[in-house]
């Protein structure tokens, strides 16, 4: 009798520790989830869309922990502009002066480390990849169950895009394109 009640109280506490430490990967929709970019110069502002190529948070018992995505740069896309001028921007954005898509076709984060502040909101620190360059970067996210959504600013001087840097060049006067630009990101589940 004893031994079978030692043996339910076991099992009991491996159930138990299972349960307790239970590890979800979310993959994110790649379809329905989001990333807007925000770029500005001196004399306006550009934004535009880019895609995610794959993405997931880690969630263990309901309370996020972790994260990776990556970013389809060649899905880079300008949403204020039309036509000849348009094809022009999004050329340029492409090309060795600013992302280098042919050479680097992808951009990814990495969660090094995620606290929560209470209110499904976390403050999170990760490892940022653009043009193979890797530099930490902080945010906060706001996570729900089927949906995640931050706002990130990125100064591009780190990842060796510097066209139009007023931080490398001289004398650009209005030309000055800012070295952050902004990224507001909606996740879908």
């Amino acid at each position: 009798m004893k031994k079978n009640l030692l043996k339910g109280a076991l099992a009991s506490v491996i159930v138990l520790s299972t349960v307790a430490f239970t590890s979800i990967k979310k993959q994110i929709d790649v379809k329905s989830s989001t990333v807007v970019w925000t770029g500005k110069k001196v004399t306006g502002e550009h934004s535009g869309t880019l895609q995610f190529k794959e993405g997931h948070l880690m969630v263990e018992d309901g309370k996020l922990v972790g994260g990776e995505f990556t970013i389809d740069m060649t899905s880079l896309k300008n949403t204020d502009l039309e036509g000849e001028s348009k094809q022009k921007l999004e050329g340029h954005l492409k090309s060795e002066d600013f992302f280098g898509i042919e050479k680097y076709p992808t951009s990814k984060l990495v969660f090094t480390s995620v606290a929560s502040k209470g209110n499904g909101m976390y403050g999170v620190v990760g490892n940022l990849t653009i043009k193979n360059e890797t530099h930490p970067i902080t945010f906060d996210l706001k996570y729900s169950e089927d949906a995640a959504s931050t706002t990130l600013s990125i100064d591009r001087s780190k990842y060796d895009v510097r066209y139009g840097s007023g931080s490398f060049f001289d004398n650009l006067g209005d030309k000055t394109i800012y070295d952050n630009f902004d990224l507001d990101v909606d996740l879908k589940f």
